[in-house]
């Protein structure tokens, strides 16, 4: 089970983007993963008539280490750490390490 998944509200650790937050948007191989809004590129794109895509400027948000974010804690409004418990059914959640509640 991982420990940060798609969806989750993140916040930034180190970086160019550290301090921001951001949600998952996508999951990267088991290391890597996509935050909405942090680390944007402009990239220059070539038009590919075959596709349909107009060239032009346009912007990528692209991939960071999953050890620079940590997941964020809505009610103390920090940072936190995830541990993993089990509930009454004997199934595996992920949980605060602060405060023990379910995320």
């Amino acid at each position: 089970m991982r420990k940060i998944k798609k969806g989750d509200d993140v916040i930034i650790l180190a970086g160019k983007d550290r301090g921001k937050r951001g949600t998952v948007t996508k999951l990267s191989g088991s290391s890597r993963l996509h935050v909405q809004g942090v680390n944007s590129v402009k990239k220059h794109q070539k038009p590919n008539p075959s596709t349909g895509s107009a060239g032009g400027i346009v912007n990528l948000d692209l991939s960071i280490h999953i050890s620079n974010v940590a997941i964020y804690n809505f009610a103390s409004k920090k940072h936190d750490r995830v541990g993993f418990d089990f509930d009454t059914d004997n199934k595996k959640i992920r949980v605060f390490r602060s405060s023990g509640e379910k995320i």
